[in-house]
Order: structure tokens, then C-alpha cells, then sequence
């Protein structure tokens, strides 16, 4: 399958061009590579990367995948108010799984759709929460836990110029959350990651922030598959402007690299530096 695609990435001036990833990657890890796609609902990651996630699985990279929320909030019709949950379950699993994604790497998370902001941070578990890990709930313990687990080497997540909230607190979440896996705390959440993966942006509804950095070209057919996986969400009427958007654009994609430093006073020793008087 890899003939059928080329991949430009650009590198401030450089561009370079591959019929894989690993072909334009300096970085890449062999057989340690390892994807993980947050997305905020069961639709978002194939919208943005269902092209990536076809590519990634051809070059026999794991692909793993959590959907945050429970679709809930997703109802077209009053008799689905009750079912549309599990309706969109099995929907998330028909999809991804059709893209190569073994049903396994494909977590369904659960929480509460439209109501993210009240789930940030971390904090004692109540009741029966169904995001609960070692007896703690919140996105912030949820992530850690799961990025420990999976132990990606990149991560991609729909851009923060999405206006969904939902969109916008899990870019934010998911951001920290990569800092506290690499940390020594919460333990019970599993064994630190080594680094902090690179990060990605994929646009889903929104422009990007800035001009993406990796362009993905692939065959009519495997934009079908696309499509087809895209199709699976049919209790999601609405749906179809995206898809047509998706299929007028043709078989492309494009990822966002997303740089993110800690603090180092160094940067900014030279601002203060004596200058010359003209």
C-alpha cells in the first residue's frame, strides 16, 4: 500500500518527499512507533486522519485510538434520545475497525458529551464513574493513564481552533497530560514514558492555527475507505456536509506539527543585553 501515497513534509526550507512516513521523518523510531489519536468525539479522528490512520497501518505502525465522549448529546431524532450512546458505540467500532484499527486499541472513555469542562484536572472518583482508573476520575488521569499504557510515540488531536468546546478542552488536557506521563507522579497510572511524543494537530471542522506542516496524497480508493469508514456514524445526519467537504477536497490530508517548550530563561537573556547607541 505505500506506493499509493506521497507525503510532503516541510521543514523550514526543506521539503521533503516520501511514498511513507518514516520517509520524511528524521525522527522515526522503527519498530518502537507507536500513533495515538485523541478524539473528542467518535467522528473527529476519521474526519481529520482517516487518510494517516490508513498510512500509518500500512506501514505496520499500532494505531491506537480513544474517544472521549459518549455521543450523548448527538440525538437527530427524539426516539434515539435514549439509545443514541450505544447506537454511536458500535458505530466507532465499525469504523476504525474497517480503517485496520483492531477493535482492542479502540477505547471508548465515556464521558459525559458536552459537559468536558466539568471533567478537567483530576480527582477522587464517585460512585460508578465509568472514566474512573485507580479510584480517580477527571481528563488529566484518564490521559496519563492511558499515554503510559500505549506508550506512543506520537499523538494527534484535533486542532485548538476548533470551536467546539469539548475540542478545545481536550487539546488542553491532553497537552498536560503528556507532561505528567513523562513525571514521576501519580505512579498507580502506570510506569513514566521515557520522552514526551512529538504532537500533532489534524483539523476536523476549523482552519488550522498557522499553515500545517505534512501533506498526505493518496489514491481515489483509499479516499473512498475513508469516506465508507466516515459513513459508519449514520445515526449522525449532519454529517453529510462534512462529508461532502471531504470528498470535493480529494484525496489529501493535512497534519500540523505542534512545538511546546518549557520555560528557559536563556531565551530571553538577549533582549536585556547593553546595545549600542546610534
Amino acid at each position: 500500500m505505500p506506493e499509493e501515497f506521497q507525503v510532503v513534509r516541510l521543514v523550514g526550507d526543506e521539503r521533503r518527499v516520501a511514498p511513507t512516513l518514516h520517509g520524511v521523518s528524521k525522527h522515526w523510531q522503527g519498530d518502537k512507533e507507536s500513533f495515538l489519536f485523541v478524539s473528542p468525539h467518535d467522528d473527529d479522528v476519521v474526519i481529520g486522519a482517516g487518510l494517516l490512520i490508513q498510512l500509518a497501518v500500512s506501514e505496520n505502525v499500532p494505531v491506537h485510538i480513544l474517544i472521549v465522549t459518549d455521543g450523548s448529546m448527538g440525538y437527530c431524532s427524539e426516539e434515539e434520545k435514549d439509545t443514541i450512546t450505544e447506537i454511536r458505540r458500535q458505530e466507532t467500532f465499525n469504523c476504525y475497525q474497517s480503517l485496520g484499527v483492531p477493535k482492542e486499541n479502540i477505547v471508548w472513555l465515556g464521558y459525559p458529551d458536552c459537559r468536558l469542562n466539568e471533567y478537567r484536572g483530576r480527582r477522587p472518583a464517585e460512585n460508578a464513574d465509568p472514566a474512573a482508573v485507580a479510584a480517580f476520575t477527571g481528563l488529566q488521569n484518564t490521559f496519563t493513564y492511558h499515554i503510559r499504557k500505549a506508550r506512543p510515540t506520537q499523538c494527534f488531536v484535533p486542532t485548538s481552533n476548533d470551536l467546539h468546546p469539548d475540542h478545545k478542552i481536550v487539546h488542553e488536557e491532553l497537552l498536560i497530560s503528556l507532561y505528567h506521563a513523562a513525571g514521576a507522579i501519580w505512579p498507580e497510572l502506570g510506569t513514566p514514558i521515557e520522552r514526551i511524543p512529538y504532537v500533532h494537530e489534524i483539523a476536523c471542522y476549523c482552519n488550522f492555527p498557522a499553515p500545517p506542516h505534512l501533506q498526505i496524497n493518496t489514491s481515489p480508493d483509499l479516499l473512498a475507505k475513508k469516506l465508507d469508514a466516515l459513513l459508519a456514524f449514520k445515526s449522525q445526519r449532519q454529517i453529510e456536509a462534512e462529508i461532502n467537504v471531504i470528498r470535493n477536497a480529494g484525496p489529501v490530508e493535512y497534519i500540523r506539527d505542534l512545538h511546546f517548550h518549557l520555560y528557559s530563561p536563556d531565551l530571553y537573556t538577549h533582549l536585556f543585553q547593553p546595545r549600542n547607541n546610534l
